[in-house]
């Protein structure tokens, strides 16, 4: 039966979540939930359905603007959108058609009829000071790997594996429909396209060829990575199915560790430039003075020129966060905000009387606001 639970909760996603973000949220929950990895377990095959469901319809335009409108009871009424008949084998095929041809593993062959296995995917978080330095972490991940015992055969050691009796061997099974008006050619459920049936399953894997693994990696953060940004460890996903390689030859997946940057209590990151709000006292602004700024690397002076003004902008090149891809540095943008004292002394008081007496206020008629000028600062315009 199709599910009733809300298709963003399943995933993980915000209701807002780009294409991209659901696709991610699907490979990774599909990974997790496949019955190779879940042999037996029903539960687990059941989330791996609602996951397909839920991303068959979040991925479709049409579908995913009547559910936003109108949930559940908007799509039942839409033409094509039964799931009731779904099963594993069927969400095999989209797995494959969705993953298979763009570089994060699949049940298929690559070109050459070179066999792929899937990509896994981890996260670590890092901080700005680790963004500028560069930095390493261990991570800990499990994998579906070769069975040691029966060699991803599936078999009891000292017995040989049978061929199907449902497809006689080859894989494959041959449906008519419409009254033998035509011929359909589907993967054998029985043997899941091995085209042999195992009598005597291996103890350890159960059959499957592949058993369960935990991994510990220490994996180098490059300095300058941006969130949400991958560093991808070639040959540390997993091999290729059973089903399409029981030996496990072919082509390994890769493992991609997807970085998280922890937010800075001071700096604010915009591309490689960091921004960074410095307070300044009254007399400071209108005389001119030196001014201490924090930076990741150390601080910096900052010389404020007299008459600055409250949310004024001031650049230090390069003592922003390094670029990815070539030796350069973003910059450091200083945004300057004027301090109004809470409390003032009786001479305080009278000094300022005595001021303003004297004061003729300039509004800048027509000026940029802080934040266009902050905007044109980033840039670097």
């Amino acid at each position: 039966m199709p599910t009733t639970r809300d298709y963003y909760e399943i995933l993980g996603v915000p209701s807002n979540a780009s294409e991209n973000d659901i696709k991610r949220a699907y490979r990774r929950l599909a990974m997790k939930y496949h019955p190779d990895r879940n042999p037996g377990d029903p539960e687990a095959e059941a989330k791996f359905k609602e996951c397909a469901e839920s991303y068959e319809v979040l991925c479709d335009p049409e579908r995913r603007t009547i559910y936003d409108r109108y949930g559940h009871s908007g799509l039942r009424s839409t033409p094509g959108h039964d799931f009731s008949s779904m099963n594993a084998q069927d969400i095999f095929s989209m797995f494959e058609e969705i993953f298979g041809g763009i570089g994060t593993g699949g049940r298929g062959r690559r070109r050459g009829g070179v066999p792929r296995g899937y990509d896994l995917e981890t996260e670590v978080e890092v901080t700005l000071d680790e963004v500028l330095a560069g930095t390493s972490r261990d991570v800990e991940f499990k994998r579906l790997d070769i069975c040691k015992t029966c060699s991803g055969e599936g078999a009891k050691p000292g017995t040989k594996p049978q061929a199907c009796p449902t497809c006689a061997g080859s894989g494959q099974v041959v449906q008519a429909g419409f009254g033998g008006m035509f011929r359909m050619v589907t993967t054998c459920r029985q043997c899941q396209g091995r085209g042999t049936f195992i009598a005597e399953k291996c103890p350890d894997c159960h059959g499957s060829g592949r058993v369960s693994i935990k991994r510990k990696l220490r994996v180098k953060i490059p300095p300058g990575i941006h969130a949400r940004q991958a560093v991808r460890v070639a040959g540390e996903g997993e091999p290729p199915l059973a089903e399409i390689s029981p030996s496990g030859r072919g082509i390994r997946g890769d493992l991609q560790v997807v970085v998280r940057v922890r937010q800075h209590q001071q700096f604010e990151r915009d591309g490689d430039h960091l921004l960074v709000a410095v307070p300044i006292a009254f007399t400071q602004a209108a005389l001119g003075a030196q001014v201490d700024i924090p930076s990741l690397d150390g601080p910096a002076s900052l010389s404020v020129p007299p008459g600055t003004q409250h949310g004024a902008l001031f650049r230090l090149p390069q003592r922003g966060l390094p670029n990815l891809r070539s030796p350069k540095r973003g910059d450091l943008v200083v945004v300057v905000q004027l301090v109004v004292p809470r409390k003032l002394s009786d001479g305080q008081k009278n000094l300022l009387r005595e001021y303003a007496k004297t004061e003729k206020l300039d509004v800048g008629a027509g000026s940029p606001s802080m934040w266009t000028k902050i905007k044109d600062a980033v840039a670097g315009t």
